[in-house]
């Protein structure tokens, strides 16, 4: 396709579409579900077609079975509109006993009571973020997490971005038609996005009304409390600051729905087993699926960026966890945070499905690293090895220029020389 800028998810959804008969990727709009999986694709059903919706939905009731006939792999665009449409793909995945059929790609989670089977085993589930530097080629790319899981030794190389370009990639997101486009241009756009999610997307996720104002009043609060552990009464006492009333059911609800739509993803708690009797905080940490979600309803520029180093910290470090978010799943894994009692904590724990970890920690600036490397060094010796593997990584991702191994063997890497 033309233009078309090459995704982590391409070899992905292609290695999984070789494992099981259909893929489900899933994730934010506009983060180019759709595209990606066109690439693959050899017949698209878009379920959304104004022209061809109503006879699509109809059909999906009657005989679903039919919307399935084409090439394969065959693309189920929006496919939550007919969820029933899930378990005829199930079915004709069982009947022809083959791999690569379909792909499924959806904007929000469907309801799992409208699905009578799981798809274990036959359909697998991807989730796509927004694109990481390394995808809109911001990062050059010269140090990879895979060879750092394997040798975190001699590590050397330099990254061409400098701390105002952080300041502008931040405000800017990762969505696909924000890459090179104007500052004015790709805050209309952002602006859009996030307008949308407040008057339109969490209504018509589940048909429930919600009140705009308490949209807008929970998405800044949430903004504030970036790459933090903030409790949900937190969040509840700063819409009743803004004169919103809120129980906190209708808090969880509106969260809830926010989780569906892919606009808030959390980084969840890590409870490895620990030589001492220290307890471990199991609070997630809070963020969006995109960092320029949170600078935009913090009224955040990359000029005001770099005028408030704290709330730049905390954006940043949202910016990594979206990046390794997307470095992790290329490599099978997943990530997690630390917190324990003690205040020891890591940001960022990167777990591979063979067993191996990596703790993480991330700085903005240079002076911070020596603190930064004391914290992972700690939580290492405070691991129970004979239950719990030897991290195969400790490192410290920065927004500096220069990735070097330090003498104690933490790594630090500029978040603009990172890849997969």
């Amino acid at each position: 396709m033309i233009n078309y800028m090459p995704r982590i998810m391409d070899e992905l959804l292609r290695r999984e579409l070789e494992s099981f008969g259909a893929v489900l990727l899933a994730g934010p709009k506009w983060c180019g579900k759709t595209t990606t999986a066109k690439q693959i694709a050899r017949s698209v059903l878009n379920l959304h077609s104004p022209d061809q919706q109503e006879t699509y939905l109809q059909l999906a009731d009657i005989k679903p079975s039919l919307l399935l006939d084409g090439e394969h792999p065959r693309l189920i665009d929006e496919w939550q509109m007919a969820p029933q449409l899930w378990d005829a793909i199930r079915h004709d995945v069982d009947v022809k006993s083959t791999e690569g059929l379909y792909i499924l790609t959806g904007s929000t989670s469907v309801d799992e009571t409208k699905i009578k089977h799981s798809g274990a085993g036959r359909i697998s589930r991807l989730k796509m973020y927004t694109m990481s530097l390394y995808e809109s080629q911001d990062s050059n790319g010269t140090v990879s997490l895979s060879d750092l899981l394997e040798n975190s030794t001699n590590v050397a190389a330099k990254s061409d971005l400098m701390i105002e370009d952080y300041a502008r990639l931040i405000v800017r997101g990762g969505w696909p038609s924000t890459i090179g486009k104007s500052n004015a241009v790709v805050q209309r756009q952002i602006a859009g996005y996030c307008d949308a999610i407040v008057k339109s997307d969490m209504s018509t996720i589940d048909g429930v009304s919600r009140d705009e104002r308490k949209v807008s009043s929970l998405l800044r609060s949430y903004s504030r409390h970036t790459a933090t552990q903030a409790p949900k009464t937190t969040i509840q006492k700063d819409i009743l600051q803004n004169n919103e009333m809120m129980h906190i059911n209708t808090l969880d609800s509106y969260i809830n729905a926010l989780n569906h739509l892919f606009v808030i993803d959390d980084v969840p708690a890590w409870s490895p087993w620990l030589r001492s009797k220290t307890s471990i905080r199991t609070a997630d940490t809070r963020h969006f699926i995109d960092p320029a979600i949170a600078a935009y309803f913090l009224q955040a520029y990359p000029q005001t960026l770099l005028g408030d180093i704290n709330t730049f910290g905390l954006l940043f470090e949202s910016l990594v966890v979206r990046d390794l978010r997307v470095y992790a799943q290329a490599n099978y894994g997943h990530v997690s945070h630390y917190r324990d009692s003690s205040g020891l904590e890591a940001d960022i724990i990167i777990h591979l499905s063979d067993g191996r970890w990596a703790a993480v920690e991330v700085k903005l600036g240079s002076k911070q690293v020596d603190a930064g490397a004391a914290n992972l060094l700690a939580l290492k010796e405070k691991i129970d090895s004979s239950r719990t593997p030897e991290p195969s990584l400790l490192m410290i991702i920065t927004g500096t220029e220069y990735a070097y191994t330090r003498s104690d063997g933490v790594v630090v890497v500029p978040l603009g020389c990172l890849k997969p």
